[in-house]
Parts: structure tokens; C-alpha cells; sequence
């Protein structure tokens, strides 16, 4: 397992943080995908390698902008 970390803007609730979950969760590779809404990160578990702009893309379909740590 993989663990990548993230930092998200713009996430101001819960349903923020859901929707940024959903989204990065439905790509193949990731196995597990937390936020942490009030420190702005999410961590992301994957089963293999997995590309930075895949998840930066899911999080910015959401609805939020990301750079990786």
C-alpha cells in the first residue's frame, strides 16, 4: 500500500469533505480516502502507484483545488 498526502482548499463542511471523498474513492487504485476538513488535508491509501494528477483531477472535480505534499 501507497500513502499520499494532500492539501485541499476550500473545503468549509462536512458535505465538502464527502464530496471530495467520493470523488478521489472511485479511482481504481485507491484502497482508502480520509480528510481532515479543518486541517485542509486529505490522505490517500492506493494499492499501487498512483499518479498525482489523477487524484488532483478528482479533487478539482469536486469542486476544490489540491497540491500534494
Amino acid at each position: 500500500m501507497i500513502t499520499k498526502s494532500y492539501d485541499v482548499t476550500g473545503m468549509t463542511c462536512g458535505g465538502c469533505a464527502a464530496s471530495v471523498t467520493k470523488e478521489v474513492s472511485s479511482l481504481d487504485e485507491v484502497a482508502e480516502a480520509q480528510v481532515d476538513r479543518p486541517a485542509g488535508r486529505l490522505t490517500v491509501t492506493s494499492t499501487s502507484e498512483l499518479a498525482d494528477a489523477l487524484v488532483l483531477a478528482a479533487v478539482e472535480k469536486a469542486g476544490y483545488q489540491a497540491t500534494a505534499v
